[in-house]
């Protein structure tokens, strides 16, 4: 109950009878005579005073619709006084030019600006909503639904339209404003009821209040109104069947219902009226047109801040003035229309703050949440009311979800969250159709609304034990995310010999499943800030290491290894603070920033050194070798691809060793040795078919071509090219194909083909684009079109 009913009341806005009202509730709730407005409302509050409150409610009811243009239109003025701000807490409407008196539970109470009390369905939609915009599908379905003509229109049966969606996405704003186009078009001359179901309120209006109310504003006088439920619902069906002979269709408005018990039986009998009906649930049961309604799209939420602020000043244009302050303001709202609203209400508090200061605020701030709150609404509040309906079961799917990694989160994920071996699918889709959980880019894919994450975040940093419950389920999702990315990992490095990882049968099953996972795994790895997940954190990074490089997502792989190697060297890891410097190390080479590798590589190959960890440093020593040669510092390159060798063969790891071997042959081609460099690739050859690594033996095909290519040995080859791209293909290695094609079309350019080689360059650049390169993709692209096919003009 808000305090400002009884403060106008205990101003003798009711007159004497209004002030005797507040008198008589106070004494209800037990407190004495002087109690304020406030104390009084904080009381009525108390589920221990429900029943006294309603039957005191139902009382002022009868005193304000008894004396509509005097009790009740003072009532009116004086809680409108000197604001703008509405007395309708539904979703972000703001129902300017009407006042609703929702104080008393399960009343509800209209009133007009001017003062008349609302008795009857031709006055009884409310106002437009002020500032609404976008919403041009949604609109159009439903009035396709209401059309009176539409080809849904049966004679046999209601139509019903239900719009739903999550708490503060705009149902009931875009309902009314629907309402108002249907009445505008003639539609509904028999007018518009309107009642507010408050159905996720601690007490919501039953079926049978709704439709006792329904009847009084169709004009049915209260000792009229039948004994028996069923009774009365004969009456509401009667009276609006003669209304629709006498008057015309009649459209239904029943808002914020939360069950299809609700609203069954306010459905009319007479099918050329319709009934339209608002939720966070989906109602599939009341056999209803479904209208979701998703967040607002960038444009729509960048109208919607500049309509509403103007809305309150005319000449106030601080969102075009700087729209990519109002684009972020959007965005940290979760283009979400009750968020949006409480930013405009927010800036409009203050004339002169910036749009950019609040975005600062918001972007900064631990409790978004906290900042959306303009006094009269807020988006916690406006979630809470959808929280506490929840069984214990569907609230604690609901907190664990709000702390899983990544933007979405696969059903494996759900389950490992909540600690079972299938995932909670009927909790799941309890959610779902609450539309506090949204379908993620597929089935069995799941995903919060921003602002729903950071709600479900803020009830479990509230809670001691909720904390540790989910401190636990992240734990769980942790070690999830190690174990299968461990697998998948094993699969894309695995040779013959190898023991087989457990559930990835072949290669292409270990990708698929770590790109679906990819976004969830690469912000798992942030927990490494975090020292209760640290050390798994940090092996999870070097396990992604491979298959980042793979799919060339080099932005990843810079982020997860930075964010373990800073992990690793506050635990005082160094192995895995030298395992981080050196994935890091190949990931700044392929972008270019070749002297931050040889950094990178050198401190690895330093830690390694440091530990004594002979593995580790050759394999730094060799990545330092590449690094080196890119950047033109080719016997530095040499000597340290040597050294790489030189360590391998100590440790007799034959398969390092053919690796060292090629790039050695590749620095030495690049130094014009190219007879060594032919005898290093050579050698590493033998050892990579003796090793069966295919992969790696590519790559030394590809070299040999290069330095074979140099003497002139082109048959050879080309011969060398055509291995590594069977291999390459084998294995789709998609890049590694398009850099061999090109050093194909290369020897046929220099060969006085160019016919072969534009063929051959466009598959190189087809290869590059299915590698997610497409830098290398349009250079390609360009050496094809360099060449030309046709003979020379002749005069």
């Amino acid at each position: 109950m808000k305090a400002a009913l009884l403060e106008a009341l205990s101003a003798g806005a009711g007159g004497d009878a209004g002030r005797c009202a507040v008198a008589e509730l106070a004494r209800k709730l037990g407190l004495d005579g002087g109690a304020s407005g406030r104390e009084i409302a904080e009381a009525a509050d108390d589920p221990a005073w429900r029943d006294a409150v309603r039957e005191w409610g139902e009382a002022l009811a009868e005193l304000l619709s008894a004396d509509p243009d005097g009790a009740a239109g003072a009532v009116a003025r004086a809680m409108g006084s000197g604001t703008t701000a509405s007395w309708y807490d539904g979703d972000h409407a703001d129902f300017r030019g009407g006042v609703f008196l929702r104080e008393v539970v399960g009343v509800q109470v209209v009133i007009q600006r001017g003062g008349a009390a609302v008795p009857e369905a031709l006055a009884g939609l409310p106002p437009r909503p002020g500032g609404f915009t976008g919403r041009g599908s949604e609109t159009a379905a439903l009035l396709r639904a209401l059309d009176p003509a539409g080809e849904l229109k049966e004679a046999s049966a209601v139509l019903v339209a239900a719009v739903s969606g999550l708490g503060g996405i705009g149902k009931t704003a875009l309902a009314v404003e629907t309402a108002h186009l249907a009445v505008e078009r003639g539609w509904f001359p028999g007018g518009v009821l309107f009642i507010d179901l408050h159905g996720y309120d601690q007490e919501p209006v039953t079926a049978d209040r709704a439709l006792q109310a329904l009847l009084r504003a169709l004009g049915i006088p209260p000792e009229h109104i039948p004994t028996t439920a069923d009774e009365r619902v004969a009456l509401y069906r009667s009276t609006l069947a003669a209304r629709a002979g006498e008057r015309g269709a009649v459209l239904v408005l029943a808002d914020n219902a939360s069950s299809p018990d609700q609203v069954r039986p306010l459905l009319p009998g007479d099918a050329r009226h319709h009934v339209l009906v608002t939720s966070r649930d989906r109602l599939p049961q009341l056999g209803a047109r479904l209208v979701p309604l998703d967040q607002l799209t960038p444009q729509e939420a960048y109208e919607l801040l500049d309509r509403a602020l103007r809305i309150a000043e005319p000449d106030d244009s601080r969102i075009v003035d700087d729209p990519d302050a109002a684009e972020q303001l959007a965005f940290h709202c979760g283009h979400l229309p009750l968020a949006l609203q409480i930013a405009v209400a927010l800036l409009a508090e203050d004339a002169g703050q910036p749009v950019t200061e609040l975005v600062v605020e918001l972007g900064e701030s631990r409790d978004r949440l906290g900042h959306l709150d303009d006094g009269e609404r807020s988006v916690r509040a406006a979630f809470e009311l959808s929280y506490r309906r929840l069984s214990p079961e569907q609230a604690r799917l609901l907190r664990l979800l709000a702390l899983a990694p990544g933007p979405e989160v696969s059903d494996e994920v759900v389950a490992a969250l909540v600690g079972v071996e299938a995932p909670p699918v009927r909790e799941l889709r309890a959610l779902a159709r609450a539309h506090l959980v949204e379908r993620g880019s597929g089935r069995g894919w799941w995903r919060l609304h921003d602002l729903v994450r950071a709600f479900g975040v803020g009830v479990v940093t509230r809670d001691v034990e909720l904390w540790e419950e989910g401190e636990a389920a992240r734990e769980r999702v942790l070690a999830f995310c190690f174990r299968w990315t461990d697998a998948a990992d094993r699969r894309l490095r695995w040779l013959p010999g190898m023991a087989e990882p457990e559930r990835f049968g072949d290669r292409g099953q270990a990708l698929a499943w770590l790109d679906g996972e990819r976004a969830g795994l690469v912000a798992a790895v942030q927990w490494a800030r975090e020292a209760r997940f640290s050390e798994t954190a940090i092996r999870l990074s070097e396990r992604l290491a491979e298959y980042l490089y793979w799919r060339r997502y080099f932005d990843d792989v810079i982020g997860v290894t930075e964010v373990a190697r800073e992990a690793a060297q506050g635990a005082g890891d160094r192995v895995g603070e030298a395992n981080a410097w050196d994935n890091l190390g190949v990931a700044l080479l392929e972008t270019d920033r070749v002297e931050e590798a040889i950094d990178a590589h050198a401190r690895a190959r330093d830690l390694y050194q440091a530990v004594g960890d002979h593995e580790g440093e050759s394999i730094a020593w060799d990545s330092l070798g590449g690094a080196l040669q890119k950047a033109g510092r080719v016997e530095e390159a040499i000597d340290a691809h040597a050294r790489a060798r030189d360590l391998c063969q100590a440790a007799g790891d034959h398969r390092r060793e053919a690796m060292a071997w090629s790039n050695l042959g590749a620095a030495l081609w690049e130094a014009d040795r190219v007879e060594e460099a032919i005898d290093a690739i050579t050698r590493s050859l033998d050892l990579h078919r003796t090793v069966g690594d295919s992969q790696v033996e590519a790559i030394a095909w590809n070299n040999l071509g290069n330095a074979l290519q140099v003497v002139g040995r082109t048959a050879e080859a080309a011969a060398a090219y055509d291995n590594s791209l069977e291999i390459r293909r084998e294995f789709e290695d998609w890049y590694g194909e398009g850099l061999t094609l090109c050093n194909l079309a290369l020897t046929h350019e220099e060969a006085h083909r160019p016919a072969e080689a534009r063929a051959i360059y466009l598959q190189a650049a087809d290869a590059y684009a299915r590698a997610n390169a497409p830098d290398q993709a349009a250079e390609a692209h360009a050496r094809a079109a360099a060449l030309t096919t046709d003979p020379p003009l002749t005069p």
